[in-house]
């Protein structure tokens, strides 16, 4: 039994051994009595234990005459006499700092981080484990602005990283510690803190006026900058607060570049709240303004709304469009060209971004530039055009060289007197199709027209028509909205307006129309040339077409339904009606949008209003002719119709609905019945088929010139449709279109000139 009994206490010693040797540990002092001390010192002790083979380091405590604490227990005796020494030398101050004896867990805090930290002064060691009534101790206080440990940085460094709000106070307000004090990296308190756990450290440090607040570190960093590529938002308020300098310059630019520079939008948002002049600032080394280092397009989009000039140019002659197309940032570039950047702006070495694109061989970049504007003939410095890069790079642009070269070579036509004289002659009447965002390619034919007949369109016509998208363009046309502005006001509202599942929240597209044509702008308040949008009154059965006009209707024709009206509330008259809500009205496309009071969207009875506005020509001149008035009356000579696409036509297998008598029948039915309900809205809401034919044959009747431009799409593209991609496509194969029509669009100038 002794034995084992042996064998057993063999096996927990040598278990001991294998455990922490560095474990604090209460343990008797009666296992001690027999064991031989080495060494001594205050309040530490030294034993070789002997039987367990192993050194033991004691803390011992006077007024405890029973335990004390075992702090290390090592089986190496140079390795216990030195560990000893170091304990002897680090602790004392500690135990002497505190009334009541220190904890085991505080002990073992303590000798953790004097292992850990060998480089430690005290002072660091106290911070690092809280013990604030030690930071008196004549030893601690001493080394309280020491630079230590692998940083070289201070133990106010070491507070403000780790937060500690109550040590920070003690050696700021007590110990007297030094703010303007630095680690070796040129790291300042503040640089801790922004990296800290604690944005009120900042605060507390700010209370005192200290350079070490907008102190550069080795990497020109101010505490600002290093915050921002954090992307600590609450410390960049934190550093404001405190007035940190947003005009501090670094070797990389001020605060705001580094926030853009690492797409920090919060931190961009609190440094443009607090001193909007920023927006402009330029970088030291390409004079660069924080727009040019926009990364993505949220960012881009952030500083356009705060005022950026999206053109200026860089010290390296580069504007941010420049940069974008540089670097392939294509979510950039649409933001940029849809906020007005210049597509023909040369910048480094005479390059239009056309040259840096057509270099890179970027296909959707190319795509954006050219249908926004951008001019193939532009030389560079050594007379290298993009179009000359364009063909030496790929085929595919060669269709659109072509294109280019026949724009540029467009004559103006020679609009004289004369011709204005003969504007009186005859009507000119301009239809756009509904479509949603493929309104899109209604504008790219407004521009091709307004290009050819060398006049904007509210010059050219006498009546325009428009449903929903259509209709906002109509209005755009008659209140002289350039076509190009609006091209990209509609990348821009897509993307605010189609948000969130269908249908839309109306608030947005109702925010939109108002800021484009004004809250209180009434029907009536521009008379020329004629108005007309399509709207469904939904608020009887059936549905009834009706026109938003800017002109007042013929009383006789107002009174023709006047029994049938007396159901219903009355309409309104121009000039109380407001253009927004003629807009809202006209565009309210069912599962899209909310009904605008009783009004749904015009494509449901009207998609292509251009029968509906020859209709409404001809019964206004009817009038005119029965009161006298027949002097005023003109011939109708020009129909232009105009559509945003049309779909390829697609195999359907079933629109068959009976009543099922299994459950595959079912399947079968339900299908059948959602392909048939497809089929009849298309048929009712078609643009083209017969619509076009009738107004063909009509305008051959009455010997009007009429024409149509709708370009083939390749898919069908939904009305909701937010990816600036697939429209840059859409808006690249209209002008193919416009291209391979180029000679219709030229005669038709010169109907509108000299109808």
């Amino acid at each position: 039994m002794q034995f084992i009994g042996r064998l057993m206490n063999t096996f927990s010693n040598v278990g001991s051994l294998f455990s922490n040797p560095f474990r604090v540990k209460e343990v008797p002092l009666t296992e001690y009595e027999s064991q031989k001390r080495v060494k001594w010192e205050d309040r530490l002790a030294l034993y070789d234990k002997h039987t367990s083979h192993s050194w033991d380091c004691l803390l011992i405590n006077p007024e405890n005459q029973k335990t004390a604490f075992r702090l290390f227990q090592v089986d190496n005796e140079a390795d216990a006499h030195q560990y000893f020494d170091f304990y002897v030398k680090q602790l004392r101050p500690f135990y002497e700092s505190y009334r009541e004896p220190l904890s085991l867990e505080t002990l073992q805090h303590l000798v953790d981080c004097f292992r850990s930290h060998p480089n430690w002064s005290l002072a660091h060691i106290a911070v690092e484990t809280g013990l604030m009534e030690s930071f008196r101790h004549n030893h601690i206080l001493s080394c309280i602005n020491s630079n230590s440990g692998e940083n070289e940085c201070t133990p106010l460094h070491l507070a403000c990283q780790k937060g500690d709000l109550a040590s920070l106070q003690e050696l700021v307000n007590e110990c007297h510690a030094r703010l303007d004090l630095t680690d070796k990296n040129g790291d300042t308190v503040f640089h801790y803190a922004v990296r800290g756990t604690n944005p009120k450290v900042i605060e507390l440090l700010g209370r005192k006026s200290t350079v070490a607040l907008d102190h550069l570190n080795e990497e020109g960093q101010s505490p600002l900058h290093l915050a921002c590529q954090l992307g600590r938002e609450d410390v960049v308020i934190s550093l404001l607060k405190v007035n940190a300098k947003c005009t501090n310059l670094g070797p990389l630019g001020y605060p705001i570049h580094t926030a853009m520079k690492n797409s920090q939008k919060k931190c961009a948002v609190a440094l443009l709240d607090k001193e909007i002049s920023q927006i402009q600032l330029v970088d030291s080394r390409h004079g660069a303004t924080p727009l040019h280092w926009a990364k993505n397009a949220e960012m881009t989009r952030l500083l356009i709304e705060y005022g950026c000039d999206v053109n200026f140019l860089s010290a390296t002659g580069d504007s941010a469009l420049h940069i974008a197309v540089r670097r392939g940032r294509f979510d950039c570039v649409m933001v940029l060209l849809t906020h007005g950047a210049m597509t023909n702006c040369k910048g480094k070495d005479g390059n239009t971004p056309l040259h840096l694109a057509m270099q890179q061989d970027h296909l959707e970049t190319i795509k954006a530039l050219i249908v926004f504007g951008a001019d193939m003939n532009i030389p560079n410095d050594v007379g290298e055009t993009p179009g000359l890069l364009a063909a030496r790079t790929s085929k595919e642009y060669q269709d659109y060289l072509h294109v280019s070269t026949l724009s540029s070579m467009v004559k103006k036509p020679d609009v004289t007197e004369s011709a204005n004289e003969g504007h009186k002659a005859q009507d000119r009447l301009l239809s756009l199709d509904g479509g949603g965002v493929r309104g899109v390619v209604l504008i790219q034919f407004l521009i091709a027209i307004e290009k050819a007949a060398g006049r904007p369109v509210r010059e050219l016509f006498d009546w325009v028509a428009g449903t929903s998208t259509g209709g906002i363009l109509a209005i755009a046309a008659v209140h002289a909205k350039p076509m190009d502005h609006m091209r990209c006001l509609y990348f821009r509202m897509k993307d605010e307006v189609f948000r969130g599942s269908r249908p839309y929240e109306s608030e947005p597209l109702e925010d939109f129309l108002k800021k484009e044509f004004g809250e209180n702008t009434k029907m009536t308040d521009v008379k020329n040339p004629k108005l007309l949008l399509t709207a469904t009154l939904c608020d009887r059965q059936p549905a009834q077409l009706h026109l938003f006009r800017n002109y007042n209707i013929p009383e006789d024709k107002s009174k023709i339904h006047s029994k049938a009206a007396s159901l219903f509330q009355p309409m309104t008259k121009p000039e109380d009606q407001l253009v927004w809500q003629a807009a809202r009205s006209s565009g309210a496309a069912p599962t899209y949008f909310r009904p605008f009071e009783r009004f749904l969207d015009g494509g449901l009875l009207a998609n292509n209003p251009t029968l509906d506005a020859m209709t409404e020509i001809n019964d206004y001149n009817k009038y005119l002719i029965q009161n006298g008035q027949g002097h005023k009356v003109k011939k109708l000579g020009v129909v232009v119709s105009l559509g945003t696409g049309k779909a390829p036509q697609v195999p359907v297998s079933s629109v068959d609905v009976f009543r099922p008598s299994n459950p595959w029948e079912l399947a079968k039915t339900v299908y059948g019945a959602k392909e048939l309900g497809k089929l009849v809205v298309d048929c009712c809401t078609d643009p083209d088929g017969p619509c076009i034919d009738r107004a063909r044959a009509w305008c051959n009747m009455i010997e009007a010139h009429y024409i149509r431009f709708n370009p083939p799409l390749e898919i069908d593209i939904m009305l909701d449709e937010v990816s600036d991609a697939i429209l840059v496509n859409l808006l690249w194969d209209t002008q193919l279109y416009i291209y391979k029509h180029w000679g219709q669009f030229e005669r038709l100038a010169e109907w509108l000139l000299n109808p």
